[in-house]
């Protein structure tokens, strides 16, 4: 009995020493202490700073977090922070005009928590106003945020923190530009028609505030307007702020338009005052169509008989909207007609009026008794001395059936029978008086 309870002790002895040694042999958990430390922010323009006047642009704000920790320490017992003191926390961005000649369109942003050696981003719309003078001016950011001041431990377990709010204002430098900005004031076509050329018209206005040097008005087609520019450049010199200039542009348009307002881009390449090539920004225009230059054919249908040569009179009318010039007229012959001269000169035709042409044709005597539809079409100058065709037209012509002496003189058995009754007269004539004498 005293044997088993001797060992009995000893175990439990073991085991408590077995216990010691194990705390004694692992580290204890230590918690870490910041002594000082905390945020630091500054204030950035992401990409270019250069506005330009009269435009709205995103202007593209980094806050950047350069804080650091300058001492810390780790000690058992310690509990460690949730966040470190130079964490800005709940960050919000806004950005004021200042003195600047600017309106800035967007509100405060909250953009989070910022690590020290970490940034934010923020973007804000500015319009610049367009009479804005250029120079450089400073915009005022506004950052408000949270950091951990302080923490004090309470018993093993817990700490008691202090948060501080804080505001600053950072000043942001921007440069105003300025630039030629056109104001097309007005727009006249001259000759403008579907499917021809014609000229374009421009009066445009300087209402930047920069003096261009050596400018040149340029069009540029829109897309997949049906205008085409064939002459695109004006060099009007010095394009001083306010100046007016008018610009006189050739230009082309599809066949496939309609009569109807169709965009044109417009823009000026210049110098600015620092001698640097410069672009302005693009305006769009509508330039007004006119119609499709056409024609019809507004003579009744002229008549002929088979195996008959005859003179067709037929009348065109210009039914487009705008004269063309030295125009002819052709009509094309197929079986059963023939025709040596099947061109007409017509010469000048303004809208709505009508001109005949006169074709010479033939018909086979052997022609069907129809009405047929002969191709015609009017080759013509526009007002640019372009050469054009119309589209084809269909002429009428109805062929019928002889009637009266024609028809008899037309029909060779009635004109055999006739040739034998005369030539049977004839000789009863001539064996008569040849009997007599």
């Amino acid at each position: 009995m005293s044997a088993n309870r001797y060992s009995s002790g000893t175990v439990w002895v073991l085991s408590l020493l077995l216990l010691i040694a194990c705390v004694l042999v692992s580290p204890a958990m230590a918690g870490t202490k910041y002594l000082s430390g905390g945020p630091s922010l500054s204030a950035a323009v992401t990409g270019t700073n250069e506005l330009i006047s009269g435009q709205t642009v995103p202007l593209q704000v980094t806050v950047q977090n350069s804080g650091l920790i300058d001492s810390k320490f780790s000690q058992t017992g310690l509990v460690d922070r949730t966040d470190l003191p130079n964490t800005a926390k709940t960050v919000t961005v806004g950005l004021g005009s200042g003195s600047a000649p600017v309106t800035i369109q967007s509100d405060p942003q909250m953009i989070g928590d910022i690590l020290g050696g970490a940034s934010g981003q923020s973007k804000f719309n500015v319009k610049v106003e367009a009479d804005a003078p250029s120079g450089t001016y400073t915009l005022p950011v506004s950052v408000n945020y949270t950091y951990l001041e302080s923490a004090e431990q309470v018993g093993t377990d817990s700490l008691n923190y202090n948060y501080v709010t804080k505001s600053l204002i950072i000043p942001l430098t921007v440069t105003i530009r300025s630039e030629v900005i056109v104001d097309v004031q007005k727009i006249s076509a001259e000759q403008l028609n579907v499917g021809t050329e014609g000229y374009l018209n421009l009066t445009l206005q300087n209402t930047g505030n920069e003096n261009g040097k050596n400018a040149i008005v340029k069009i540029v087609r829109n897309g997949a307007s049906p205008i085409t520019p064939t002459d695109s450049s004006v060099y009007i010199g010095d394009f001083a702020k306010g100046a007016v200039v008018n610009c006189r542009y050739r230009v082309a348009v599809s066949t496939e338009a309609a009569a109807q307002t169709y965009p044109v881009d417009v823009i000026v390449a210049y110098e600015d005052h620092d001698g640097i090539n410069r672009t302005s920004r693009l305006q769009t225009i509508g330039v007004p169509i006119g119609g499709k230059i056409d024609f019809k054919v507004s003579s009744e249908a002229p008549s002929i008989n088979p195996g008959q040569k005859k003179v067709l009179d037929v009348q065109y009318t210009n039914v487009g909207a705008t004269t063309v010039y030295s125009a002819q007229a052709r009509l094309s012959a197929v079986d059963p007609f023939t025709s040596n001269d099947d061109t007409a000169y017509l010469g000048d035709i303004k809208p709505g009026d009508s001109v005949m042409a006169h074709f010479e044709v033939s018909t086979t005597s052997d022609a069907t008794i129809k009405q047929y539809g002969l191709d015609s079409e009017i080759r013509y100058r526009d007002a640019l001395d372009n050469s054009q065709i119309s589209d084809t037209m269909k002429v009428p012509v109805n062929v019928v059936a002889k009637t009266g002496t024609s028809a008899i003189l037309g029909n060779p058995i009635i004109l055999a029978v006739i040739a034998a009754i005369i030539i049977g007269v004839g000789y009863f004539l001539y064996t008569r008086k040849k009997g007599s004498a």
